[in-house]
């Protein structure tokens, strides 16, 4: 986008002090959940072991509605743009609800872990040796980009909101690719980890 006003696309500047303050404390939230489903587990009976592949499926589903965004913002389409990123959005909201939910009533699946025991023998490690430091790589890249991009995309999307459409602009230029290489690394993740999976 460039610096001129988008006569398309309605704007509400008058907002964008309280969706600042929603993105903070969103963000907060968010932050501390996640790192208290590490330490708590809830006994629900819900089966939610499907829940991984729904994760997967909804960030490959938000990558694609990243490249729809691209696309249309260089075509100048900026309506389609905004609707494409406000789909992105939304499906990384249903992902976050759904990852929360799964990691809230489930163990930790470890990489290797062949009889699903929830510890890595030696002989496991050996096994994967090969494939186990590049599946870390990718899994702390995509959590860290993750937990660290959040605040960031809620505030390009303010910008945007807000009519602020320079710095909009500036942000989206290193936002859009952490996000899409977010979106992609978690359907990678999913499919190097899927055999283990009870």
């Amino acid at each position: 986008m460039n610096g001129r006003p988008h006569p398309e696309l309605t704007t509400y500047p008058e907002s964008e002090g309280w969706l600042k303050t929603a993105t903070y404390v969103f963000s907060a939230v968010v932050l501390i959940l996640v790192f208290v489903m590490r330490e708590v587990s809830l006994p629900i009976d819900w089966d939610v072991s499907f829940l991984p592949a729904v994760n997967a499926a909804l960030n490959a589903l938000t990558a694609v509605a990243l490249l729809f965004s691209l696309y249309f913002v260089k075509q100048g389409k900026f309506v389609r743009h905004r609707n494409a990123n406000a789909v992105a959005l939304g499906l990384s909201v249903i992902f976050l609800l759904c990852y929360v939910a799964y990691h809230f009533t489930t163990p930790e699946v470890l990489f290797g872990d062949a009889n699903a025991d929830g510890v890595l023998s030696d002989a496991e490690r050996v096994a994967v040796s090969g494939t186990r430091p590049w599946y870390l790589v990718i899994l702390i890249s995509h959590i860290t980009l993750a937990g660290i991009l959040l605040p960031f995309i809620l505030l390009t999307t303010v910008r945007a909101i807000a009519g602020k459409w320079m710095l909009h602009r500036r942000m989206a230029r290193y936002v859009w690719p952490l996000w899409f290489y977010v979106a992609i690394t978690g359907p990678v993740v999913y499919l190097m980890l899927r055999t283990y999976y009870p």
